[in-house]
């Protein structure tokens, strides 16, 4: 069992689901993102999810592109990734997962962006714009290295597709919530919860689901049917906004959405 798949598992032996942050690395600085990331763990997110900035972000609401922006604009570089995921893991034992876009990965090479990953501590990838198909080299190197690979699946996913996803993916499958990119939303697609059923037909134990989480109780409407509840642009606007205070104020207020921290509340 992988640091990942034991992180939730760990909440579902506690009666509850995984509760996955999303934050940019170097956003507002370097430093303060290391401290944000911690924040994180200590404040009840399960597995922390580190996204390097990318200058093409396809897959970002206007948020988290304005924080990736930011920390392009205030000099961003790639060896930052790992020393960040270094610090971070030395202060937590919470699983940090890394969400990057694939081209940054082929500049690195492949092989060499795994082992510095490994080397810092590390859990895994997130990788939203390759399919399995064309991530041989990718999944060589995991399977090498131990490190998860986490690929993503979306309502408009064929059975073919899902079937791929599943026998490819390791420690969880991103569940993408309704076609779009990520932000927060009113309420979530009933799509998540179609698809999660279909990913279970297809022997799929831990699905997690994001894009478009940002409250409390669409945590909770997720772990009703999913394995875990994947949120970005409202932890990102909360450091934006109020800095590292009000990041662990809406941190342990989205915690709340599990079942387990619910039932603590009203005991």
């Amino acid at each position: 069992m992988s640091r990942v798949e034991a992180a939730i598992q760990k909440a579902r032996d506690a009666g509850r689901g995984a509760f996955i942050g999303y934050l940019p690395v170097g956003f507002p600085d370097l430093e303060t993102s290391i401290k944000a990331a911690i924040t994180l763990a200590e404040n009840g997110v399960d597995i922390i999810e580190l996204g390097p900035p990318y200058s093409d972000p396809v897959m970002d609401g206007l948020v988290i592109q304005q924080a990736t922006q930011a920390a392009l604009a205030n000099g961003f570089k790639m060896r930052d990734l790992f020393t960040a995921a270094r610090e971070i893991t030395a202060a937590t034992d919470v699983p940090v997962v890394v969400m990057t876009y694939w081209n940054p990965v082929m500049q690195y090479g492949v092989d060499r962006y795994a082992d510095d990953l490994l080397a810092a501590g590390g859990a895994g990838l997130i990788t939203p714009d390759i399919t399995p198909e064309a991530a041989a080299d990718w999944i060589a190197a995991s399977e090498r290295t131990g490190l998860d690979r986490i690929f993503l699946a979306a309502p408009s996913s064929t059975d073919e597709r899902l079937e791929l996803v599943a026998k490819s993916s390791t420690g969880f499958v991103y569940t993408v919530s309704t076609m779009g990119i990520t932000g927060e939303r009113a309420s979530l697609d009933q799509a998540a919860r179609t698809l999660v059923a279909r990913l279970r037909e297809h022997g799929v134990q831990n699905a997690c689901v994001g894009i478009g989480i940002s409250t409390a109780d669409q945590i909770a409407g997720v772990i009703d049917y999913a394995d875990g509840a994947i949120v970005g642009t409202a932890l990102v606007r909360a450091l934006g906004d109020g800095g590292l205070p009000a990041l662990a104020d809406v941190t342990r207020n989205l915690a709340a959405g599990t079942p387990s921290a619910v039932r603590s509340h009203e005991n």
